[in-house]
């Protein structure tokens, strides 16, 4: 990418979504003038990346308290809250100063809803570093973290300052996290822009390497199908749900799991498994159905899970955020580009639909 790109989201305010390489340079400028202290939460495996953009804000005459967290989701837990709150009080935070976040998606959600929550909300700028976290953790204002009854549901919806995208960081990720970045993407060309769909089956390698155009290019596509439902709906009333297509599974296995899977590892089952349910409520047609599978596991990303876990599956569904007074709820397809709702199936068709992609 040989320029800047910038998208701009709304929901509660305006914000930019700057696209780049190179971008540290920036980071200040976003969070503007009046903002002179900064907490900038990281996870510890990010030290070194922490101290660099730590002494680029200081050369802009910004305090910097960095703030190091468990990596993963090991970080959104409420003891980090208590630690976080108590460093924001003894270093006297207004609410001209901001929180910055320099990681993935659980550091976006963490720093978010420290944010949110300090003198009823301050600034709050994420610099996300997974790909995961560029394409959608990091976009859309949902702060959040876990409970021991399921994945997000403690938080707020709280529009971050920027969100500076800078691509060279994802270099030294490793494969398998930007495998699970790409569950995210594949997303949204299922349930928004099938071009993603095709620029990744025309050249899987291509697509893959993050140092090319087409990747540049699916990373921009896919902000921009997620920038453009939360606007639309940012407290997800109606529209944004279609985010959540393959969540509600997929956030049952991360529970199971006690969040040892990564998200886009248990997103990927969660696709194939509502693309099973609505081909099986005929709701799909065989080809795109299968299109689901086949491109993921190209990828090299899961796409089966164990049968004899269905039982604590199910459970977790029943809890799950989307669901209504008690009615499951799901996002499904019932073509490329056309997602639906389906409400109260019963349990005899989603253990069918579980069946089909069981291990």
């Amino acid at each position: 990418m040989s320029q800047t790109r910038i998208l701009r989201a709304s929901g509660l305010s305006t914000y930019e979504i700057r696209i780049g390489r190179a971008l540290i340079d920036e980071v200040a400028p976003a969070l503007g003038a009046l903002v002179k202290k900064v907490l900038l939460v990281y996870p510890e495996p990010l030290e070194a990346s922490a101290a660099f953009l730590a002494e680029n804000l200081r050369s802009a005459g910004i305090d910097i308290w960095q703030f190091p967290v468990a990596d993963g989701e090991d970080a959104k837990t409420d003891r980090w809250l208590s630690v976080a709150w108590s460093s924001l009080g003894q270093a006297e935070f207004s609410r001209t100063d901001a929180v910055v976040s320099l990681g993935g998606g659980t550091v976006s959600d963490l720093a978010g809803f420290i944010a949110s929550t300090w003198l009823r909300g301050i600034s709050v700028l994420h610099v996300p570093t997974t790909l995961l976290a560029m394409v959608d953790a990091a976009i859309g204002g949902k702060t959040a973290i876990n409970t021991l009854e399921g994945k997000n549901l403690v938080g707020t919806f709280y529009d971050p300052k920027a969100i500076i995208v800078d691509l060279d960081a994802l270099e030294s990720l490793p494969k398998v996290e930007l495998g699970a970045g790409f569950a995210e993407i594949i997303k949204c060309g299922f349930i928004a822009d099938p071009s993603i769909l095709d620029l990744i089956e025309e050249d899987y390698k291509d697509a893959t390497d993050s140092r090319s155009e087409r990747f540049a290019a699916l990373v921009e596509k896919a902000i921009a199908v997620k920038v453009d439902v939360v606007s639309k709906d940012f407290k997800e009333s109606s529209l944004r749900e279609i985010l959540n297509y393959g969540h509600t599974l997929g956030h049952s296995i991360e529970l199971s799991e006690h969040f040892k899977i990564r998200h886009g590892h248990a997103v990927s089952i969660g696709m194939c498994f509502v693309a099973e349910l609505a081909r099986l409520s005929g709701k799909l047609n065989d080809e795109i159905a299968d299109r689901h599978k086949e491109i993921l596991s190209t990828l090299g990303l899961p796409v089966s899970y164990p049968l004899d876990r269905w039982n604590s599956l199910y459970k977790g569904m029943q809890v799950d955020k989307k669901s209504r007074a008690g009615i499951l709820r799901f996002v499904v397809l019932e073509d490329l580009g056309k997602p639906v709702i389906m409400e109260a199936v019963t349990e005899e068709i989603l253990f069918q639909a579980f069946q089909e992609i069981a291990s």
